[in-house]
This record gives C-alpha cells, sequence and structure tokens, in this order.
C-alpha cells in the first residue's frame, strides 16, 4: 500500500474525514478506506446533510461529491465557506467532472482540490496528505 495514516490522532481522538456522497456504494467504500487508513469517518448523503454535520462534527478534512441532489457539492462548499467556524476545514471535491473548466469551477466555489473520479487508493493518500501531513502532529 506505501506509505500509510495509521492512527492519526490529535488531541486524543481519531483525525476525521467526513465524506459527503449521494451514492451509497461509493460513501460505504470510501469510508472503508479512510478506516483502513486510520480515519474516523463521518457520512452525509447530500450537500446540505454534509453543511449541518460540517458545522457540527469541525472534521479535519471534507471529500464532497460534487453531483448531488438537494444541494450540490459546489453549494455545500460555498455554504461552508462562508461560516467562520468551517470555513478553513480542507475540502477536496471527489467527481466525474475531468475537463479544466469543471475542475475550475470547484476550485472557484471553494474546493482546496479535486480528485476525478475513479481514483486509486495511492491518489487518495497523496491528496489526503497534502492537508493532513503525516509528519505534523496536529493539524489545525
Amino acid at each position: 500500500m506505501g506509505s500509510s495514516i495509521n492512527n492519526k490522532v490529535e488531541s486524543g481522538r481519531k483525525l476525521t474525514v467526513l465524506v459527503v456522497e449521494d451514492h451509497p456504494d461509493s460513501r460505504e467504500i470510501l469510508t472503508h478506506l479512510l478506516e483502513f487508513m486510520g480515519f474516523a469517518v463521518i457520512g452525509a448523503e447530500h450537500g446540505g446533510e454534509g453543511v449541518e454535520k460540517a458545522l457540527k462534527e469541525k472534521p479535519n478534512l471534507i471529500l464532497m461529491d460534487i453531483l448531488m441532489p438537494k444541494m450540490d457539492g459546489k453549494e455545500a462548499t460555498r455554504v461552508i465557506r462562508s461560516n467562520p467556524e468551517t470555513q478553513d476545514i480542507p475540502i477536496v471535491a471527489t467527481t466525474v467532472l475531468y475537463r479544466e473548466p469543471e475542475i475550475r469551477s470547484c476550485i472557484e466555489a471553494g474546493c482546496n482540490a479535486c480528485l476525478v473520479k475513479p481514483f486509486t487508493l495511492q491518489q487518495l493518500q497523496g491528496k489526503i496528505q497534502e492537508f493532513i501531513p503525516t509528519s505534523s502532529p496536529t493539524t489545525h
């Protein structure tokens, strides 16, 4: 598996990743991968629920699907960025949108980075490590 992020702990608790994904199978796979990597995981089925859980749980990182019903990932990201309590949480868009203008629109909405689906475990780990370095004892 290469480098790992096992047993990431901050202030006596596991680091937390919020997975906002409307497809249950995709959400479950991401949850299992992240738990295997040592993270606590919170799931949300749509952007509105993601906003609520981000405010309540203050995760260390958010993986945000972009194409979702009710509230899409770009709108959810804008709402999260507009709140002082959640504005600094790193948000990585997970999307099937792969063209440059689509990626740019995710960044303009407030996402820190994008992972284009399908992505590998190594790509997921690399993107997470950009925002939660393994050498750092705390993240925020």
